[in-house]
């Protein structure tokens, strides 16, 4: 029966098997398994037939998927990390189910491959697909409002990466359904991964969805970072921009250094994989070890990567809710300039372990401890931010002084294993897994969480439910500190990573459920945020932003009208100083009539979505082995490239006269 359901899966033996490895007994089973695929064929068919019913399918085509607006690319990335943020949870609650009720002669529900198969998905998600989702979706959102342009560099590009970012977000979540995830660990170290222990798909998907998704991440780098250096408004120096500004710049440099190691180490571990190169096989004369350096090196500015953007969110908003100016913005410059070149000189004190010599260890033991220090005056700045400030408790301001108290914790536990002496004690520990959770967490998500609550009125012109955002946040802050703090403490007592069974003697249980309850009361928070966002488009009349400044704010992005128009600004704004637009408020110069002139705009476009449907081909049939399908879709990528390149029907004008006449409305609109 199989041989004769895999003929016709097939197509049969004329060329070989034209699916490759692709089989039915590829096909996932279990409980669990089969849980996750409900869900998704469930959340498929509502969407399909809500988008049906409301007869939205035009709509949905025309305004959003085939968009180059970065507002609204921005809004997309955000959706899909949110989504993806609810798996990531939902995969670490049973982790610590696992953890709590798999001791002794229990050996919980999951077994140790399937467990594995979690503690990898999990650790790629929130990193890959939602920490980076989250990022590029506020840049998009955020960064040309902020530095008074209409638009980003390359709007074309914008599209691409975000749909190369679906497209490996569509293949992690294959990995359900056909094959299985690696069982690695979330960085596929050799020899685990290589295909003498790992010889089913279940790596190749990791690989193949990162590397993916990475080549969008760096597209946007290159973007976002001429961004900045080519779109400025008229008068606004380097040195007049907002610190969100300046911490993405810096995450921007490191990830146009960063992700082209990303992307050579993954393609050699495939070439490992499929053709049997053996760069990192140490039996055929490879070198586990380049991988760890390499992946490493990729690994430790991807913290920081991560984290700048969020250190500039916190900066723009505890200036506003202190309404003060910030604190010691030079330094903060700088600090953002030392941290961006120190996070290529630490990344071995993730293996201080594994016989690089005391010399080494003591450099790069150094080195972090010194990079501490550029970390802890971005924190500093935003407390003397606040002293005599008139400071308003909003839940973006919650979300900072949750930052404050999660953070130092990270970071002092950051300086301890910088120490290798201490770190020789606890590497390899749940110790080292709840340090790196308070910068993750504590640091980025926190940051990422209060800039959706910080813009969310620009972006769709009401503000979120204050009180539920409340209720929200105390459940992150005390649920993180249920989940982790016991880890630290656990760490000490000898509990390894990637542990899905103990021993009863060990007494570890009761801080494992402990963790346990911690993650639930996050995903209370998550629970929240969702019915904040519920009620708060119920209630939206009752929160409508009408001046575009609901929060009395600083910089450009509040100039414009709330939802901000798809063109930006009606006459780009000319900046005098800092706190743009601040400045502007308080001047006393005359109102004067604007003067419009035309704008040119890019035109919508299907084509970045055509290029990242092709990329997923590739990815699939080289996953598959499916010899014939990977060609034609990289032929397919490099046609939709060429086709494109070859338009000359890429943009339109907005007339004055239209702008005026948009503008105008607007103006009786508010007036009424």
């Amino acid at each position: 029966m199989n041989f004769a359901l895999d003929n016709l899966l097939g197509f049969g033996n004329l060329f070989g098997n034209l699916l490759g490895k692709l089989s039915f007994d590829a096909i996932q089973h279990g409980p669990v398994i089969a849980g996750a695929q409900v869900s998704l064929l469930l959340g498929a068919m509502g969407t399909v037939a809500l988008l049906t019913y409301l007869k939205r399918w035009k709509w949905l085509w025309n305004e959003w998927l085939t968009s180059v607006d970065p507002k609204k690319i921005g809004v997309m990335y955000i959706i899909v990390a949110l989504l993806m943020l609810v798996r990531g949870v939902v995969d670490a609650g049973m982790m610590r189910a696992q953890q709590a009720v798999s001791v002794g002669s229990s050996n919980g529900f999951l077994d140790a491959d399937h467990y594995q198969q979690i503690f990898t998905a999990h650790g790629s998600i929130m990193i890959f697909f939602v920490a980076m989702g989250l990022m590029f979706g506020l840049i998009n959102l955020v960064l040309p409002l902020q530095l008074g342009a209409r638009d980003v560099a390359f709007p074309f590009l914008n599209s691409t990466s975000f749909w190369l970012f679906v497209a490996g977000v569509g293949l992690m979540n294959m990995s359900l359904v056909l094959g299985g995830f690696a069982a690695t660990g979330w960085l596929a170290y050799p020899p685990l991964s290589e295909l003498q222990y790992s010889p089913g798909v279940g790596v190749d998907f990791w690989i193949w969805s990162i590397q993916i998704a990475g080549i969008g991440s760096l597209l946007s780098g290159i973007n976002f970072l001429v961004t900045i250096i080519k779109m400025r408004c008229k008068g606004m120096t380097l040195m007049r921009m907002p610190m969100f500004a300046w911490s993405v710049m810096g995450s921007m440099v490191l990830v146009i250094f960063a992700f082209p190691i990303l992307t050579a180490t993954l393609a050699l571990l495939a070439l490992d994989r499929t053709f049997g190169m053996h760069f990192f096989t140490a039996t055929g004369g490879g070198n586990p070890m380049m991988y760890i350096n390499l992946i490493w090196a990729w690994g430790h500015p991807e913290v920081y990567i991560l984290i700048l953007p969020a250190f500039g969110i916190f900066s723009e908003l505890v200036a506003t809710f202190s309404r003060k100016r910030l604190f010691g913005y030079s330094s903060m410059v700088w600090a953002i300039g030392a941290i961006t070149f120190l996070s290529y000189v630490v990344w071995l004190h993730h293996f201080f372990t594994m016989g690089a010599g005391g010399n080494v260890n003591a450099f790069f033991g150094v080195m972090t401890m010194v990079i501490s220090v550029p970390t802890g005056v971005k924190g500093f700045n935003g407390l003397f931010t606040m002293y005599r400030g008139r400071i308003r408790f909003t839940t973006p301001m919650m979300w900072f002084l949750g930052f404050v108290v999660t953070f130092t914790i990270g970071g002092v536990t950051g300086v301890m294993l910088a120490v290798p002496a201490i770190d020789f004690q606890v590497h390899n520990s749940l110790f080292l897994v709840a340090h790196f959770h308070n910068m993750i967490i504590g640091g980025v998500v926190y940051g990422y969480l209060a800039g959706i609550t910080y813009w969310f009125p620009k972006i769709f012109g009401f503000k979120l439910n204050e009180r539920l955002g409340r209720y929200a946040f105390w459940c992150w802050f005390i649920g993180f500190l249920l989940a982790f703090i016991p880890l630290y403490i656990l760490g000490i007592m000898g509990a390894t990573r990637r542990l899905d069974h103990y021993d009863a003697s060990l007494g570890w249980q009761g801080l494992f459920i402990v963790a346990g309850v911690g993650v639930m009361v996050i995903i209370a928070g998550i629970g929240f945020q969702v019915l904040q966002l519920i009620v708060s488009i119920v209630q939206r009349k009752s929160n409508l932003d009408t001046t575009g400044d609901p929060w009395n704010g600083r910089t450009l992005e509040w100039s414009t009208r709330s939802p901000a128009p798809f063109y930006n600004f009606a006459v780009l704004p000319v900046v005098s100083g800092h706190d743009a637009f601040w400045s502007i408020k308080h001047s006393r110069a005359k109102e004067t009539k604007p003067e419009y002139q035309d704008i040119v705009l890019p035109r919508n476009t299907p084509m970045g979505m055509f290029i990242a449907g092709f990329a997923f081909l590739f990815g699939f049939a080289a996953i598959w082995h499916i010899v014939w399908l990977a060609p034609l879709a990289l032929v397919g990528v490099i046609g939709c490239i060429v086709i494109r390149s070859a338009s000359d029907n890429t943009e339109y004008t907005v007339t004055a006269a239209k702008l005026a006449k948009l503008e105008t409305a607007y103006a009786k609109e508010q007036a009424a």
